[in-house]
């Protein structure tokens, strides 16, 4: 049974380190990390298998991609928070020549990204070549990949699940950051795209909600259930609902804080919603 104390207390410590990379730099998208957090602690402490060390290959182990890269704040918190470099390097987020870019990258050989996510809609097809390979390598281990709603208003993704389900690509699971909201304002005054269930059950996956996104048994429990459902000749969708900017609330419930930083004031409110509990970097 997962100890749902320590992952709630890790949660709250990488809002914490979200909050203070982004503001350190004035630069970062804080709103969607935050609320992406309990997946990235659920994802890493409880759902993936993963080998000792970090190798590109990833043979032998689960796979996990980041589409949405600019949610990279929560990925660094948390990769380096589950032992893949020091939590100290934080420190050193979107500073120069550093190894903890905006989106991530893989020429600087950070431990735990595989791929470099700077432009949007790309990482479905990614993940979906990745699971592919592991079933020529006869690799039993899924690949888990992480997508924005409003990402999926680029062309690529589409094709990309189209493919999917006509090769039969059972072993990956893809989950859709469902907040409603974008750097322009909520997804339906963007771009309105209807409903994800329907279109992804139409391109011939499997579909399930996680309605409390931000709940952390709710979505080890869903997570869980998505795991269940592969291997049945369908890729698997986990529609994810969340709200952006989670756990501070001035932060919640809109597009604002996409892309913007906080200010010193603006910090110590969140920091104040957010108590220390595993120790500042």
């Amino acid at each position: 049974m997962p100890n749902i104390k320590e992952l709630t207390d890790l949660t709250t410590q990488v809002r914490r380190d979200i909050i203070r990379m982004v503001h350190k730099v004035n630069s970062g998208h804080p709103g969607g990390s935050l609320g992406c957090a309990e997946f990235f602690v659920s994802l890493y402490q409880e759902l993936m298998e993963t080998k000792d060390g970090f190798d590109m290959d990833g043979i032998g182990e689960d796979l996990f991609f980041l589409s949405n890269g600019h949610i990279s704040p929560v990925y660094y918190s948390v990769l380096a928070r589950s032992g893949y470099f020091p939590v100290e390097e934080l420190n050193t987020f979107r500073l120069i020549n550093t190894r903890l870019q905006g989106h991530p990258t893989t020429h600087e050989g950070l431990p735990g990204i595989r791929i470099a996510s700077g432009s949007l809609g790309q990482g479905m097809s990614v993940a979906i070549g990745a699971a592919q390979a592991k079933k020529l390598n006869n690799d039993d281990h899924l690949v888990y990949s992480l997508h924005g709603d409003g990402e999926l208003q680029e062309g690529q993704n589409w094709e990309a699940i189209m493919y999917a389900s006509a090769k039969k690509v059972d072993n990956l699971i893809s989950t859709v950051d469902l907040n409603q909201q974008q750097i322009d304002g909520s997804t339906d005054d963007v771009l309105p795209m209807g409903s994800l269930r329907a279109k992804f059950e139409a391109f011939g996956w499997t579909v399930l909600d996680i309605e409390k996104g931000n709940d952390i048994e709710a979505v080890i429990k869903g997570m869980k259930e998505a795991k269940s459902l592969t291997g049945k000749g369908k890729p698997v969708c986990v529609l994810l609902h969340t709200v952006m900017g989670n756990g501070i609330d001035f932060m919640m419930h809109t597009h604002a804080w996409h892309g913007k930083a906080p200010n010193d004031e603006q910090l110590a409110n969140g920091l104040a919603q957010n108590p220390e509990t595993l120790g500042d970097y």
